[in-house]
């Protein structure tokens, strides 16, 4: 850990608290996938540091913004102190490694290599802070055929299976429509971290350099494909809403207009969707409680259940559910889903107060810690914004230092 202990400076808004208060984390990321993590240990109580070229980075224009301010940057960038910073000027590096020297993690995706020719690569920045744990994050890796390919989430989604089972049979392969590699990716890069520092607090002290690509945890989560194919010769396909595991298991339309979706895992919640639609004699035929065989009788089972929804109003339909004790849930649009009575009371959606926008509703925390809680102390900061407090702050850097090193385009 950093020595700033339990009051870890949060320029924003007083001291961060939360389990990772302490820590200092510097995000050197860009786009998604790499300040996803920094965000998630931001949301805990590190310090991040998020250190940007001047010209910043591109995830500050992307998406909606209002104002001139992005609203994806203002979530991802949550809980981060900005700096701006030239790594392509030997100050700018120089800078960097003195930064280094008193941090925890370091997070970046650059392309392999790239960092190595600053000599900014991370061996050598443990041999500056050994303690030092360093998150690469890329499309395919450090090592391989592609591993210096350029790429985005949207490659790794094509490539790991997802699309290609998702969407409607006779349709084409489908793209999620959000950045699901990288969120994934993200995640992943929060518990390899965790991982790290706590092998460095129960082991030697060392830090350690991790691996993480854009592909890898996306397969990872995708289910048995690999295991299947391997043992049984047999590829997945594109099913629509259907699932290859179990039945019933649909999006199916209410008769006042409205999508709900349903899913049978066990086959006590089938059996009973079966009676609630008036089909018990279908959940008594000897192939029913086998989930594969379900699957396979799925032209039999879909019918009925969508013709019983089809005859009744949401609100009957979900009421009968609830009553019968099956799963059912409505497809939301985020309109439906920030009014949801349940989503309010367990603050799924928070309000924070932005010094640009005001009351901005965003994304709450993940999870809930009942000794530890995480907080978010306010959203994505303007470019450099912290830049002259966090050089004064922790390397003595300002006045007419400071104001030479922007004339020379360092920061």
């Amino acid at each position: 850990m950093s020595d700033t202990g339990s009051d870890t400076h949060d320029s924003a808004a007083g001291p961060a608290r939360g389990p990772l208060a302490g820590l200092r984390v510097l995000d050197l990321g860009t786009v998604y996938a790499a300040p996803i993590t920094a965000m998630l240990l931001g949301d805990w109580g590190a310090d991040v540091i998020k250190v940007e070229h001047p010209k910043g980075d591109p995830a500050r224009t992307h998406g909606l913004s209002k104002d001139g301010h992005g609203l994806w940057w203002k979530v991802i960038s949550r809980n981060k102190r900005t700096v701006t910073l030239n790594f392509g000027k030997p100050e700018g590096q120089d800078i960097l490694r003195r930064l280094v020297e008193q941090a925890d993690v370091v997070i970046e995706n650059f392309r392999p290599g790239v960092l190595e020719k600053w000599g900014l690569g991370p061996e050598d920045l443990q041999k500056i802070n050994p303690a030092l744990v360093v998150l690469r994050v890329t499309g395919f890796g450090q090592t391989g055929p592609y591993a210096t390919r350029r790429a985005f989430g949207t490659l790794a989604e094509a490539m790991s299976g997802l699309a290609h089972q998702t969407g409607e049979a006779d349709g084409p392969p489908t793209l999620p429509p959000f950045g699901l590699a990288d969120g994934v990716a993200g995640l992943a890069g929060a518990y390899a971290v965790m991982l790290a520092l706590y092998h460095r607090a129960t082991g030697d002290g060392a830090g350690q350099i991790i691996d993480l690509s854009l592909l890898e945890p996306l397969v990872g989560i995708l289910g048995p494909g690999p295991s299947v194919y391997d043992q049984l010769g047999l590829i997945s396909g594109r099913h629509g809403n259907r699932s290859s595991n179990n039945a019933p298991r649909n999006a199916y339309l209410t008769r006042d207009g409205r999508w709900v979706a349903i899913s049978a895992s066990a086959t006590s919640i089938a059996e009973r969707v079966m009676r609630l639609v008036g089909r018990p004699d279908i959940a008594q035929e000897p192939w029913f409680p086998q989930a594969g065989e379900r699957v396979r009788h799925a032209d039999l089972i879909d019918p009925p259940v969508a013709q019983w929804i089809a005859e009744r109003d949401y609100e009957e339909v979900s009421a009968a559910f609830q009553e019968a004790g099956a799963a059912l849930a409505p497809v939301y649009d985020i309109e439906q889903l920030m009014n949801d009575e349940h989503v309010i009371e367990r603050e799924v959606v928070t309000t924070i107060d932005d010094e640009d926008l005001g009351p901005l509703k965003m994304q709450n925390l993940i999870f809930r810690m009942d000794r530890t809680p995480g907080s978010i102390r306010h959203g994505g900061r303007r470019l450099g914004q912290d830049t002259e407090s966090v050089l004064d702050e922790l390397l003595g850097l300002s006045g007419d230092k400071l104001d030479q090193l922007r004339d020379d385009g360092v920061v």
